[in-house]
């Protein structure tokens, strides 16, 4: 099975509450965002967001240039049919992120729990090449990944866990650690999972992949 068929096979399968994501206030992710200081017309593009709830809640607080990037179809239309007639105030990308070719620039980059299953050099190699053609000079990158305490699998699928310095030595060719914290999800089913949450910036001086 395919990346992509794993994941629309999840979406087809499991209800909004029955996956281990679910959060209906993703408050770490907004607190981060929050932090940035961006303008509300920034373009901010949310990497993974299947049918998270942080669309709906950025689109509350006043923002006005969102994109969500999801692998699974199945995903991105749950969450367009979630929120309704304000859809069409967000650009919806069905993609895999490691081939994904973006068509614009981005001041802010959301990665909630999407980059721990890229577990080759190969694909996260991939990841960090199009983030750094994405995101635009002094960008921020918000991302949310597994620590070292956290879970070694999720969604049947295994995960790459970080610490914070193993997360900001893979990073450090496109961005520049601002802060990083470790939180506790607690998932539907009462199971606790330990996060990393990092911010970066996008340095002129970053020595990348372009």
């Amino acid at each position: 099975m395919s990346f992509k068929q794993h994941w629309e096979n999840v979406y087809s399968t499991k209800k909004l509450n029955e996956v281990s994501w679910y959060q209906p206030n993703p408050a770490t992710s907004l607190n981060f965002i929050g932090e940035l200081g961006i303008p509300k017309d920034a373009a901010i593009i949310d990497i993974g967001g299947g049918d998270s709830f942080l669309v709906e809640h950025l689109l509350a607080n006043g923002f006005t240039n969102i994109t969500v990037l999801d692998i699974s179809d199945e995903a991105l239309n749950r969450a367009k049919e979630r929120l309704g007639e304000k859809a069409v105030q967000v650009k919806w990308i069905a993609s895999d992120i490691t081939t994904f070719i973006p068509s614009e620039k981005y001041d802010c980059w959301h990665d909630r729990a999407a980059f721990h299953f890229l577990t080759t050099e190969e694909q996260i190699n991939s990841y960090l090449s199009v983030s750094e053609t994405a995101l635009k000079d002094g960008g921020k990158l918000v991302i949310g990944t597994f620590s070292e305490a956290g879970p070694d699998k999720c969604s049947g699928l295994s995960v790459r866990q970080y610490s914070e310095t193993s997360l900001t030595t893979v990073l450090k060719k496109v961005v520049r650690k601002i802060k990083c914290i470790y939180t506790d999800h607690i998932t539907p089913f009462n199971k606790v999972q330990n996060f990393l949450f990092c911010s970066f910036k996008k340095c002129q001086y970053t020595n990348g992949y372009t």
